[in-house]
């Protein structure tokens, strides 16, 4: 939650809604219930112990790689939660924010054994997901494993001794014990709306269990768990000293629905409902706050104002804002399709209404990179459309850009919150059709491509010219062939000139001379000071004039020679250095980018090998830069880096280096090695990258 003050929980060590209201969990108030010396006793221990043996062995701590879009990339973050097995085939119940945007996910057991993961389904509405774990994958795959049994949430009381089961910090699994505070908790008030998952309102389909066994970031998914080793709840906030638990009974229904399809089903009708108002007449009912425009609730005439008492002949109540997360429960639990009797009070009269419910779409599209563009963009959902008062959902939202992308470079720049409607006077209906046209501009070229591309921005349509394609790899063009010093030298101040025993002399003093090049031929050594450069004085006596002598030897000629004149131990001295062209520099070395590993490669200079004491046998290319959040970056890799091998393949060139990484595409690997040299060190870094 260090980014986003919204309280927008998306990865598992930023859940706590807890840091919604205090900067960290207080952890206060635990073991409410044994705060007594008899806590450590033999009583207190057999009490729990049951329900540890039933539950702890099911227990999962679940690391995971997410992807968000973020500065027009999908950016990968590493998260870690909790969560338990809750079939014999390898289910497992987590929370959506932990695992609900991941890519790759990996569970160890608590046995320690680590074991991959697939993601079966998620719903950011309830903040609920299920896990399967690969178990042709496990050492032994016949090896039975622990299971956890569901318990009945309605039954718990305030009072209740429960156990928060969980991997908090991403430590290996805990216990922690406390009460049961409240069975009907919700968001407080102020901050009513705050706690989304993917633009989805958690707070209208779930009550929290409310207790105070001590929980921590890496809790979230973990089980809350009765003392008959049943699972009643699924942690998921904090607020306070308190923590929150999903009821195990909305969990198992929403659990249960992402096993047998792989998503929640839902009904919509279109009313937004809220508490009785005190000022109201109505002494049953819920107030109809708003009705969505072209929704079944408007077709059939419901309008804000009203206050609803029956729907499909069940009474409603809510006067409380604690009733509205079962009502919404009521409504969303109707078979799609069905028409259902509204019964509602308006002014003093009872009116019934018959509208046919509808699917409930999500809340935003699923986020797409198109790195062609340089941006991460959305299809357009009903409610993403009007909310933007939009009248259909055509087009493509953009997310956010990537400086230097083709987006971001355009003379109109394409800007988040953009809509895409053309692209090349192709209509543009959603991001599949975007890719689509994309794929057929670009097909075969190397350069990027200028395409006419038609923007909604706000009120306005726009039409700008944005090259897409894939990022250039520019190769600078060598420069200039020039001779060098092959020394370091510092100047010769007047006051060293003046310890030195030179008062009145101008010159450079020899710091350091590169083995093997000119200087040395020539015989320069460390110590020595050059005055002049074939009869021409080195003016230099300020330390500003640090680039004299190389810029008097730059303006010579390859290929001549020239004669130094030096004062070594006090007395004159001349040597003659051939003139040879200087090593490459940078911009004439050979570079790259590989867009799947997220990195920027370039084979050393001479001036690499000096300063990073990089001996001449040792071959490798150096990484440039390392995209953070990219695969590599994951890995441990860092701009810095210099690369002598993956896979057990030398890499001593860029295009080495692109042959190994090509051969990596075709196999598709599941796992990469990297074999760096990091200072005086040399390390592995395991990379695994995500082919698509």
């Amino acid at each position: 939650m260090n980014r986003r003050s919204s309280l927008q929980l998306k990865r598992t060590n930023r859940f706590f809604v807890a840091v919604l209201l205090a900067a960290s969990l207080v952890c206060c108030g635990t073991l409410s219930a044994a705060d007594s010396p008899a806590a450590d006793d033999a009583a207190g221990r057999a009490q729990i112990e049951p329900a540890i043996q039933k539950v702890y062995p099911a227990l999962v701590r679940i690391y995971v790689v997410s992807e968000e879009p973020s500065g027009g990339r999908m950016e990968r973050q590493r998260a870690s939660g909790s969560g338990a097995i809750i079939s014999s085939d390898g289910y497992i119940v987590t929370n959506h924010h932990v695992a609900g945007n991941a890519v790759r996910i990996t569970c160890t057991l608590a046995d320690g054994e680590e074991v991959e993961a697939d993601l079966i389904g998620t719903d950011p509405l309830s903040d609920l997901a299920v896990l399967k774990l690969k178990l042709d994958t496990r050492k032994n795959p016949d090896k039975p494993l622990a299971v956890a049994a569901w318990g009945d949430s309605s039954k718990l009381r305030v009072g209740d001794v429960v156990l928060a089961m969980g991997s908090p910090m991403a430590v290996s699994q805990s216990v922690t014990r406390g009460i049961v505070s409240n069975v009907q908790m919700i968001i407080p008030k102020a901050m009513e709306g705050h706690f989304r998952l993917d633009g989805e309102d958690v707070g209208r389909i779930v009550r929290w269990i409310g207790h105070d066994a001590v929980i921590f970031g890496g809790n979230s998914g973990g089980p809350l768990v009765n003392l008959a080793g049943e699972i009643v709840g699924i942690n998921e906030i904090g607020l306070g000293s308190l923590g929150g638990a999903i009821p195990s009974n909305l969990a198992k229904d929403v659990v249960d629905q992402l096993i047998r399809q792989g998503h929640v089903t839902r009904s919509w009708i279109g009313i937004e409902f809220q508490p009785r108002l005190k000022s109201g007449k109505s002494e049953r009912g819920a107030l109809v706050s708003g009705v969505v425009e072209d929704s079944p609730a408007e077709k059939a005439g419901i309008r804000a104002g009203d206050v609803v008492v029956r729907y499909r002949g069940q009474p409603v109540d809510a006067e409380l804002p604690e009733h509205l997360p079962l009502l919404n429960q009521l409504v969303f639990a109707t078979p799609v399709g069905e028409t259902v009797e509204v019964a509602y009070l308006r002014d003093g009269r009872q009116h019934v209404a018959r509208a046919t419910t509808e699917s409930l779409q999500r809340a935003l599209g699923d986020p797409r990179e198109l790195k062609p563009w340089g941006i991460a963009v959305r299809d357009i959902t009903r409610m993403m459309a009007l909310e933007r008062h939009r009248k259909d959902t055509h087009g493509v939202l953009v997310h956010s850009v990537r400086g230097g992308g083709g987006a971001a470079t355009a003379k109109l720049p394409i800007q988040p919150e953009d809509i895409i409607l053309q692209v090349d006077g192709k209509p543009v209906e959603d991001v599949a059709a975007l890719e689509k046209i994309t794929a057929e501009l670009i097909e075969g070229k190397e350069k990027r491509v200028p395409v006419l591309v038609e923007i909604e921005r706000d009120t306005k349509r726009l039409l700008t010219v944005v090259k897409i394609g894939e990022e250039e790899n520019r190769n600078r063009p060598a420069s200039a062939s020039k001779p060098w010093s092959s020394i370091d030298v510092q100047v010769l101040t007047s006051d060293l000139a003046d310890v030195l025993g030179m008062s009145g002399q101008q010159g450079v003093r020899v710091t350091d001379v590169f083995k093997g090049q000119a200087a040395d031929k020539a015989g320069v050594e460390v110590g020595d000071v050059i005055v002049a450069v074939n009869g021409k004085n080195v003016k230099a006596s300020q330390p500003g004039d640090q680039d004299v002598f190389d810029t008097m030897i730059r303006r010579l000629r390859v290929g001549g020679k020239a004669t130094l004149k030096i004062v070594r131990d006090g007395k004159p001295l001349e040597l003659e250095m051939a003139l040879e062209a200087a090593p490459a520099g940078e911009r004439d070395v050979k570079s790259m980018k590989d867009a799947d590993f997220e990195f920027a490669a370039r084979e050393l200079t001479y001036a690499d090998r000096l300063k990073r004491r990089i001996p001449d046998d040792l071959q490798g290319v150096l990484l440039q830069k390392v995209e953070n959040g990219g695969w590599a970056s994951l890995g441990g890799l860092r701009g810095g880096d210099f690369v002598i091998g993956i896979d057990g393949k030398p890499t001593p060139t860029v295009a080495e280096l692109k042959s190994v990484l090509e051969g990596i595409r075709k196999e598709k690997p599941r796992r990469v090695v990297f074999f760096v040299r990091r200072g005086i060190h040399t390390l592995f870094r395991e990379i695994e990258p995500d082919y698509r």
